[in-house]
């Protein structure tokens, strides 16, 4: 049940408590330890639905519960998204294949150069920690490693631009502007979302926007800022799977997410990588 002292802002936005802090942080570890330890598993000829079980051990093994198995019929512990993929990639599904690929895709083996999104969901004592981050299977190719690199630091100028008193616009235009400096397109489709005892919830935190416009950022909100962006244009379209959201023009798309809270000063992120692995590069 929520802290019945929380309340709910005209727009629907839960405010939580002080002491709420400590459940998300916990639950966030949670996701980005796992996060971190699945890296070596992320190599050409491994299989998508290999790092799910791992994934899905984990979980088990800490005692906690995967947020996506048995969301609106889902199955899997995670979703895995190679190359060209947006998001909600399933784990075991053939990748699908993207523009400049010079194979042919039989099954879910991951190949050299292959770009993939791992985004885990998990909840620890009723709090949903989320966040996902880019891997790269072998040898990364130069205009992938930019693509990333952009991607993460679009996610952190988002996250810069949260402080009580700015607006969910303001990290929107945070990220538009600097991902179309660098001649790359921010996804519409798809967006970052309130949490905190429920997996879903308001407000919609979408990645582009004009500053000073939408709701006003307060102390106690919990929500994810996620965004993609892809190299070409930023029409997504979703597979027969109804899951599997992928580029129109199938050049490649990287995401990076954290789960975060408007704190009395600024913000909190709560999935930080106890590792520092998040971003797999060096500046």
């Amino acid at each position: 049940m929520d802290d019945p002292r929380n309340r709910l802002t005209r727009d629907g936005i839960r405010i939580y408590e002080a002491n709420d802090y400590a459940g998300m942080r916990k639950a966030g570890e949670l996701a980005a330890r796992i996060l971190d330890e699945i890296g070596p598993l992320v190599h050409p000829g491994q299989t998508t639905a290999e790092i799910d079980r791992r994934i899905e051990t984990m979980v088990d093994e800490a005692g906690a519960t995967s947020a996506t198995i048995g969301y609106k019929g889902y199955r899997h512990a995670s979703c895995i998204s190679v190359n060209h993929v947006v998001c909600h990639g399933i784990p075991g599904g053939k990748i699908p294949k993207w523009k400049n690929d010079p194979h042919p895709r039989a099954d879910d083996t991951l190949m050299d150069g292959d770009i993939l999104n791992v985004d885990v969901t998990v909840i620890v004592d009723g709090w949903y920690g989320d966040s996902s981050r880019m891997y790269v299977a072998g040898a990364v190719k130069p205009y992938a490693e930019r693509l990333i690199k952009v991607t993460h630091d679009a996610l952190m100028r988002g996250i810069e631009a949260v402080r009580p008193g700015n607006s969910f616009g303001d990290i929107g235009f945070a990220i538009q502007s600097y991902v179309e400096a660098q001649r790359m397109s921010v996804v519409r489709d798809f967006c970052g979302h309130g949490l905190g005892r429920v997996f879903h919830a308001p407000p919609n935190v979408l990645h582009y926007g004009r500053p000073a416009t939408r709701e006003t950022l307060e102390p106690g909100m919990f929500f994810t800022i996620e965004p993609m962006v892809n190299l070409g244009r930023p029409e997504t379209k979703v597979l027969s799977d109804d899951w599997t959201a992928v580029t129109r023009d199938k050049h490649l798309s990287a995401q990076f997410e954290h789960s975060v809270g408007v704190t009395e000063t600024g913000v909190e992120i709560f999935t930080l990588s106890p590792a520092g692995k998040f971003f797999p590069f060096a500046s």
